[in-house]
């Protein structure tokens, strides 16, 4: 199972992405699906989640702002990206897990996470 993130870039405040999280290898209808972020020098971070049955979950510090959503047909996960600022200048990750234990923030706890995508460079700046 090979999990592909993309999407990223330069941008400037106030403007938006899409990230694209892709699933090759196998089927990702099963599979809760996290975004993660790092940032320089800081650690990872959840930043949104989403279940198998399309329960969604998100960061104080992206709620209003940041969208999940996923498309089984085509096997991918995006995150909608809105009022990007430069504190979310990160590296973003996907990630894929069987289980579903997403509430009480346990989505964003990255251990439980079998599958990590390589990272997809998101940067804010003026």
């Amino acid at each position: 199972v090979q999990l592909q993130a993309s999407g990223g870039g330069l941008v400037q405040p106030g403007s938006s992405l899409r990230l694209s999280c892709a699933m090759s290898g196998d089927t990702l209808d099963d599979d809760a699906i996290g975004w993660f972020r790092q940032a320089p020098e800081k650690e990872r971070d959840g930043v949104s989640c989403i279940s198998d049955d399309y329960r969604t979950y998100y960061a104080d510090s992206v709620r209003g702002r940041f969208t999940i959503s996923r498309d089984n047909a085509k096997n991918t996960v995006y995150l909608q990206m809105n009022n990007l600022k430069p504190e979310d200048t990160a590296v973003y990750y996907c990630a894929a897990q069987l289980d579903q234990l997403l509430e009480y923030g346990l989505g964003f706890e990255d251990h439980r996470y079998d599958y990590w995508g390589q990272g997809t460079l998101v940067t804010v700046s003026a």
